[in-house]
This record gives C-alpha cells, sequence and structure tokens, in this order.
C-alpha cells in the first residue's frame, strides 16, 4: 500500500535521512546491501531511495555502490556561513536588546518568505510569532523589505507575482505600493513596517549586503507602535547592519 499525504511524507524524510545518516566517518562507498544493514531498510527501498539521491547530487554512483555527494558538502558550506553569521551578529543584537528592551531579528530570504536565523526577545516587546527557524512573508516583514530593496529584480518580482497575501489590516498587498517602498528604502537604508505584520507592532529593519551591495540577511527591532518609535531606533539598527556588511564583505 503506498502512503501518502502528510505522515507519509514524513516516512519518507525520515528514511532518506537514515540514508544520509549510515556514512560514518572513514567511509568511501557503500554498497546497498551494507546501507540496507546499517539503515534497517529493505534493499530494494535504500536501492530506490539511493537512486534518487544520485540523481540530485546528494549521492555520488561509484559502480554499484554510492558515497556522499559534492552538492552535500556545498549545502554544507551554506550552513557553516549562516552559522557564521548567527555568531558574528549576536554581540551586535544582544546590544540592540539591551539598548531598547525590545526583539530583535536576524533573517535571510528564502523564496518569498523570510526565515529568522536569530531572534533575541526583549522584556518590553510583544508576544511576537516570531522564531528561530520560522518563516513569515517577505512582504509582511520590515526585515523582509529591507532585503528585497537591495535583491535583484527577478527576485522582487518573483515575490509580486506569487500574491501579496493581506497578513493584518495594514499589509501591502499592491504592488506598485511595494515597489515604491523598496525605492525609497534602498535610498534610506532602513525599513519600517508598521503593523503590516499584526496589530500594534512596529519595526525598524536594514539590510546586510555583501560586496556586491546585494542583501544576504537583515536586522530589525520589533516592538509596540505604542511605545517604540521606529525612527529613533532606526540609527543603531542601522549601524549595525553596516558593521556587520563590513564583516560579510570580509568573508
Amino acid at each position: 500500500m503506498r502512503t501518502t499525504g502528510r505522515n507519509g511524507d514524513g516516512l519518507v524524510t525520515a528514511r532518506v535521512a537514515a540514508v544520509l545518516e549510515a556514512f560514518r566517518p572513514g567511509d568511501d562507498a557503500l554498497g546497498v546491501s551494507e546501507l540496507a544493514r546499517r539503515t534497517g531498510l529493505a534493499k530494494t527501498t535504500v536501492h530506490r531511495l539511493a537512486g534518487h539521491l544520485a540523481d540530485t547530487g546528494l549521492l555520488e554512483r561509484d559502480g554499484t555502490s554510492v558515497r556522499l555527494g559534492l552538492r552535500l558538502f556545498e549545502i554544507g558550506q551554506l550552513a557553516v556561513r549562516r552559522r557564521g553569521l548567527v555568531e558574528a551578529a549576536r554581540p551586535y543584537l544582544a546590544d540592540l536588546r539591551e539598548a531598547t528592551r525590545n526583539t530583535v531579528h536576524l533573517a535571510v530570504l528564502e523564496g518569498t518568505e523570510v526565515v529568522y536565523l536569530d531572534v533575541l526577545r526583549g522584556p518590553d516587546a510583544p508576544d511576537l510569532p516570531s522564531r528561530t527557524g520560522g518563516r513569515f512573508p517577505a512582504h509582511a516583514t520590515g526585515v523582509g523589505k529591507a532585503i528585497l530593496s537591495r535583491s535583484p529584480e527577478d527576485v522582487v518580482t518573483r515575490v509580486i507575482d506569487a500574491g501579496l497575501p493581506r497578513v493584518s489590516a495594514r499589509t501591502i498587498t499592491a504592488p506598485g505600493l511595494l515597489r515604491r517602498q523598496l525605492a525609497r528604502i534602498r535610498e534610506d537604508g532602513i525599513a519600517f513596517e508598521r503593523e503590516e505584520s499584526g496589530v500594534g507592532v512596529v519595526c525598524a529593519a536594514s539590510p546586510l549586503v555583501d560586496a556586491n551591495g546585494l542583501a544576504v540577511a537583515a536586522v530589525s527591532i520589533s516592538g509596540w507602535a505604542t511605545r517604540m518609535r521606529t525612527e529613533r531606533v532606526a540609527p543603531a539598527v542601522r549601524t549595525v547592519a553596516l558593521a556587520l556588511s563590513r564583516t560579510v564583505a570580509e568573508t
């Protein structure tokens, strides 16, 4: 019987992870029989999964055996760079939280959403839905707009073409208005979000750019609209973004 739906997807993911994790330090190529022994999966299942993984570059064929592919190394390098960015940014983020007592974010763009690499919650800030590893529509966040303002045109177009869903009453859903905001953010280096992601929440964000001037991430401070003046905290956010941009450009 074929398993479908969410549980089926989870089962496939678990099996793929089991095959990849079966490789140990010092291993080169492993055969289907050895992988089946190590994972406890049927040989036919291992053979099928190994074939799919080899087609995507996650594994490489070596006769009847397979070894870990270079694609895994490339993905690992991306993870290392992002971890390095989090480590470099953490002292700056901690200072921002200490100075403002509001919540500070570090985020990157993934498709049409931002992914939060780090979230330091402030004691005076609202209970935000953001969490480390969580996602949110880019157009409805300060960090998302900051990143889009320094992204290639095709990236912005992809976000707009995917639709601009309304997250709150003040979410920007008109493409023209979003593009005008992005142009202004690109000039000023600061993105403001005023209750676009949630009622009563405001945010000031700034992009981290590489040596080519393209955004690789963004930092932000979020707080209550009735307590936090975004124009007042904006210079501190911009200063942190500039400092981290220099770090990014040097790596």
